[in-house]
């Protein structure tokens, strides 16, 4: 089994908010903001915690790593930080935007860590040891993808009233 290079891994975080983009930026806020379930996020508030999570959980702890020898990294509340954002008052494509242009510089600042970088630990007690800034590196795309298959399943629940019964009883199986 291969690992993806650190350019390929910054391709990857580049394309995200494109990709978004051409799927998300004609829906209106009745998709947008719809929740499949109580305390569940809305697609809005997906974009948000991707927003967020560059800020603090990725690139603010590889920083962080890269800033300081062994620190300890934070955990972050994805709910209160969610509830905090208020995203579901913004613009699809305002969201779009900030993450795009947060995207563009992480793609290549993640495309130029070196060795020693990646190396670097700092100690995380949410999980009882160690990360790297490798381990957060690659584990990057992980969330993205996690997360668009997230808002891929909100909308295929979002599609499944407006299917005849002969086709909901087919995606059952």
């Amino acid at each position: 089994m291969g690992m993806l290079r650190l350019d390929e891994v910054g391709a990857l975080l580049e394309a995200t908010p494109a990709m978004l983009r051409i799927q998300l930026s004609r829906l209106d806020d009745r998709v947008l903001c719809w929740r499949p379930a109580p305390g569940e996020w809305c697609i809005k508030e997906v974009i948000g915690h991707l927003i967020e999570t560059d800020r603090i959980a990725f690139w603010g702890r590889i920083r962080q790593m890269r800033e300081e020898d062994h620190p300890t990294l934070e955990g972050m509340d994805v709910n209160a930080v969610a509830a905090a954002r208020g995203d579901d008052e913004w613009p699809i494509n305002d969201l779009l935007t900030d993450l795009g242009a947060l995207r563009a510089q992480i793609g290549p600042m993640v495309a130029g860590l070196s060795p020693e970088d990646l190396a670097r630990k700092g100690r995380y007690p949410k999980l009882g040891g160690d990360l790297s800034v490798q381990d957060l590196v690659y584990e990057w795309p992980f969330h993205d993808a996690n997360h668009i298959k997230q808002i891929q399943d909100i909308l295929q629940a979002w599609a499944l009233p407006g299917m005849g019964e002969l086709m909901r009883a087919a995606v059952a199986d």
